[in-house]
């Protein structure tokens, strides 16, 4: 499934802390919000390793699940596009 994830962390520290780790699981399109091709396995973990870092009350997070149809009808101005699996993955 195709998520776009969002999030706005109070502290620099934790805020590092969730930028790599959200490096795992996406590709970061802007400096807090990063584009993810997950499993619900992927999902399901993605959003344990969120609440283990952040402070749930001063730090926001957003997931937002975006269908075929949506992914259809998405528009970009700038010289890329949704972010899709890489043909080839390196072990």
């Amino acid at each position: 499934m195709f998520v776009i994830v969002a999030y706005d962390i109070s502290d620099d520290r934790r805020l590092r802390r969730v930028a790599a780790m959200m490096k795992e699981y996406g590709t970061r399109v802007q400096r807090s919000v990063f584009e993810c091709n997950l499993g619900r396995e992927g999902l399901r973990d993605l959003i344990v390793d969120i609440k283990a870092l952040i402070n749930r009350r001063r730090d926001r997070v957003q997931i937002y699940h975006l269908c075929r149809a949506c992914q259809q009808r998405f528009e970009n101005y700038d010289q890329g596009g949704l972010t899709e699996d890489a043909d080839v993955y390196i072990c």
